[in-house]
């Protein structure tokens, strides 16, 4: 049976204070499912919401006025129950993957059934996941196949799909098109793994971290490049035949990183920001920017469909999850598993929560 609280991971935003706390569990109004939560993931934004380098960007009332949210926006369960007026033909015991996010449903778009353009994510702007039991809306709620492992299926939703709408999407990226990929920690080495997928090549990966790179070459990567090696521009040259690469990707969020790949651009090549960062973006060279026609494209998460075609590639035995869990953490432990990230402790890809 039951009980009426539970242990949830909950970052306070006044005090930027984070703590594993006992709280009521919630009861889903209409059109929600309670899911039992089996498996969430630790991600860098988590680190930065607590550090208070990035905020809600739309919160809702609740965290709002209570000025605190559960984090956790890769989740994976069961459903539990079902609230009021829900349409869907979900189960109690269904396996479930919850998406990141949800549309507002109150902009002027959404009432025009058009993209959300205050689109609210999960763990950020409503409570997420690091805890035993989380609300879902039900039009969030994605099925897994029951072979399909917890742990892999709770990170899809960011971890790969964000990488994967970039490569896909933002960077439109075809197969024997050159890619780089800066920053090969939780997002960027599974943009390894999904460039090679759809036949990306030569692909380059960019870390500071030897073996960072070493996991970059395991993972598909043709070249694994020191930012800091004093050959690098030539090396690039070397690897694309003097071209350059036609996409880059900073996945770092750090400025000398997106300065490094834009001179790396091929003409006609594109810059994708996919790592989040508040501090400002310069171009050096504007002139030949513009004379070469090669743009910047900013990124943020990925649509509903990316998750579930990833779901479809991993249950049918395209894309292996399994290396990607670095480790299982008890909820209890949230902490650790937070400062585990920060410092690279082990150098992790992803850190899994598990109540």
């Amino acid at each position: 049976m039951r009980t009426s609280t539970m242990l949830a991971g909950r970052l306070h935003l006044d005090t930027l204070t984070f703590a594993v706390e006992e709280v009521p569990v919630p009861v889903p109004g209409p059109g929600e499912v309670l899911v039992e939560v089996r498996a969430a993931g630790v991600c860098l934004s988590d680190v930065h919401l607590i550090d208070g380098s990035i905020s809600p960007f739309f919160p809702v009332d609740a965290v709002r006025e209570s000025a605190a949210v559960t984090l956790g926006h890769e989740v994976a369960g069961v459903v539990h129950t079902l609230g009021p007026d829900v349409r869907g033909a979900w189960a109690p015991g269904q396996p479930v993957v919850l998406q990141a996010g949800q549309a507002c449903g109150e902009c002027e778009d959404c009432v025009r059934r058009r993209t959300c353009q205050r689109p609210l994510t999960r763990g950020v702007d409503y409570d997420g996941g690091w805890a035993q039991y989380a609300l879902a809306r039900e039009d969030t709620l994605v099925p897994l196949p029951d072979h399909l492992p917890f742990d892999q299926a709770a990170i899809i939703p960011d971890a790969v799909s964000t990488p994967y709408a970039a490569i896909v999407e933002a960077g439109t990226v075809r197969p024997a098109q050159a890619v780089g990929i800066w920053g090969a920690g939780g997002l960027g080495a599974h943009a390894v793994r999904l460039a090679r997928l759809v036949g990306a090549a030569p692909i380059i990966a960019v870390d500071p971290l030897p073996t960072a790179r070493e996991r970059a070459l395991a993972f598909g990567a043709d070249f694994a490049l020191d930012p800091a090696a004093p050959d690098f521009t030539q090396a690039i040259a070397g690897a694309t035949a003097g071209q350059g690469v036609h996409a880059a990707f900073d996945f770092a969020g750090v400025a000398t990183a997106r300065a490094q790949a834009t001179a790396s651009l091929s003409p006609g090549g594109v810059l994708v920001l996919v790592g989040l960062t508040p501090d400002p973006l310069t171009v050096a060279d504007s002139l030949d920017f513009c004379f070469q026609t090669q743009q910047i494209r900013g990124h943020y998460g990925s649509g509903d469909d990316h998750v579930e075609q990833l779901i479809r590639l991993a249950s049918a035995g395209r894309l292996d999850l399994t290396p990607s869990i670095t480790a299982h953490v008890p909820l209890s432990e949230a902490a650790d598993a937070v400062a585990r990230l920060e410092k690279k402790i082990g150098d992790p890809i992803r850190l899994v929560l598990t109540p």
